[in-house]
């Protein structure tokens, strides 16, 4: 440790440390602050289950926005790899248990899945149609994601007009609803649209359309890719690529205040030996902007609010499905479950009334199906597998009054619209711990608060913003800038922040290098 640093970096998340690799190589004195006993925020992996050796991702599960331009420039040691299902959503209509498989890429049986569902070719024209011109936004929007931030109207002018005004100007749901009929159809199109989002289809804001931007832009294609050995591995191989650079990594130190003047800096934290406090030029904030006030002595204006359900099981094996479709297939890529379009919809009015969602739609995801490393050869000769719940529209408010019973009751009612698609009982193929416990944890936004320090339990530390300039005051800047000129947000509460994607961090750092 030393009495001065460039630049201190407060909170070890993988932003923090995408930053910590790109100023450290540059030759700046860098030290990382985490309050947790590891990096990695919530892009980490854990033995979930006592007594059995299975590495889950806790929290964040799938990595899509990391640029293929920051694995190379600090040389990562990290695989991703493609699942070859898209997506799958199981049926149940006119007496008939049918499922929606989306391929990756798409080929013949995602045609023939379409056309047994809606009875014609017609919603899978539609849909490609409409990703192939989402594919044409993406195409302009992506290059701009490492780049000072481009005027609005620099991108409007890259990309068919009438699609910026469907996508960026009127309310996704219009959109939705007249390029496809079919409920389930627009469902599996709306749900990049909540996932982690608390708003209505039709809502005003258009935080709906942000959110849906975000999960088809990264690296071009929108493509959502499983970490070899979990997220865990990503934050291992930055954790590496920012002491190889040269930056100093300082766990179980949480950070008590923050003083900056234009010039100088000052953070405050306490360790294992105490109160502790070092002097710098700059430093990056890879907290929340809610925390940020808080560390500067500021009162917080408006805390975000989270709004999911986050399930992490572990199976014996693999549930039979109603529809016979394999279920190796099916739990491969995204399983939606009462995902339509009107079910949403009808949660979301339901969460912002206050009440749970009798029928709560989620979605779940077998990373054990693409990567079985996170499971012990035991484990995987047996059969077994993990299993990734994640609930939509269960804000905070939901679960103010009884944490513990609101959790339970979340559980039971994602589980059992689970339960409702399959030819077997879901509790019979849970693994149990070695306390004979069943292999489930459930996490409310107030467990994600508590455990990584997000506010609210938002993912994203707040609100999407659009990854351009809306103002054209704006353009020119990375978008991590605050009100004073050596204090930058480099987490997911920055412009173009949200999600795995180390943007937050490298802009921040680009912040300072390209002045």
């Amino acid at each position: 440790m030393k009495d001065f640093y460039d630049v201190v970096i407060v909170g070890g998340g993988h932003n923090g440390l995408v930053a910590a690799a790109y100023l450290a190589q540059s030759g700046m004195s860098t030290l990382v602050l985490e309050q947790q006993a590891h990096t990695g925020g919530a892009a980490v992996s854990e033995q979930v289950f006592p007594g059995v050796d299975a590495r889950l991702s806790r929290y964040s599960y799938l990595v899509s926005l990391l640029p293929d331009k920051i694995v190379a420039d600090l040389g990562l040691t990290l695989e991703l790899r493609s699942r070859a299902i898209a997506s799958y959503t199981p049926v149940r209509r006119s007496d008939r248990d049918l499922g929606l498989l989306v391929e990756r890429p798409e080929g013949a049986a995602t045609r023939e899945s379409f056309a047994a569902l809606t009875g014609s070719d017609a919603e899978y024209s539609a849909w490609t149609s409409f990703y192939d011109a989402v594919g044409s936004l993406a195409a302009a929007v992506a290059p701009t994601l490492l780049e000072p931030l481009q005027p609005a109207a620099a991108l409007r002018s890259r990309v068919d007009a009438g699609l910026w005004e469907e996508l960026i100007e009127r309310p996704l749901g219009e959109t939705i609803e007249r390029r496809f009929a079919d409920d389930t159809v627009r469902g599996v199109v709306a749900t990049d649209a909540v996932i982690g989002t608390f708003a209505s289809l039709h809502d005003k804001s258009l935080l709906q359309n942000r959110c849906f931007l975000y999960h088809l832009i990264g690296n071009g294609t929108g493509e959502w890719r499983v970490p070899v050995g979990g997220m865990g591995a990503v934050t291992d191989a930055l954790s590496a690529a920012a002491r190889r650079a040269g930056a100093a990594l300082v766990t179980d130190a949480a950070v008590t205040s923050i003083d900056v003047d234009g010039v100088r800096g000052s953070v405050t934290w306490l360790g294992g030996d105490g109160e502790r406090s070092v002097d710098c030029s700059y430093v990056l904030a890879n907290v929340a902007p809610a925390t940020l006030d808080v560390l500067r002595g500021r009162q917080v204006q408006a805390k975000p609010e989270g709004s999911q359900l986050k399930l992490n099981l572990l199976l014996s094996r693999l549930p039979a499905l109603k529809s016979g479709d394999d279920p190796r297939k099916a739990f491969a890529g995204t399983f939606h479950i009462d995902e339509d379009y009107s079910q949403l919809e009808s949660a979301y009015q339901s969460a912002a009334a206050g009440i749970l969602p009798p029928t709560p739609p989620s979605e779940v995801y077998c990373h054990s199906l693409t990567d079985p490393s996170i499971l012990s050869p035991s484990l995987v000769a047996s059969g077994y597998h993990t299993l990734t719940v994640f609930g939509v529209h269960f804000p905070a408010r939901l679960f103010a009054s009884d944490n513990d019973a609101a959790r339970a009751e979340s559980v039971r009612r994602v589980l059992a619209g689970l339960d409702s698609y399959l030819a077997e009982p879901l509790e019979d193929c849970i693994a149990r711990d070695a306390d004979g416990n069943l292999c489930i944890e459930a996490k409310t936004p107030y467990d994600i608060e508590e455990s990584v320090g997000m506010p609210g339990g938002h993912i994203f530390h707040g609100d999407l913003q659009w990854p351009w300039a809306a103002d054209p005051a704006d353009a020119g800047r990375w978008g991590t800038e605050t009100d004073v000129a050596n204090l930058l947000i480099c987490g997911s509460g920055a412009r173009r922040g949200g999600a795995v994607s180390g943007l937050g961090g490298h802009n921040a750092a680009m912040t300072l290098l390209t002045r």
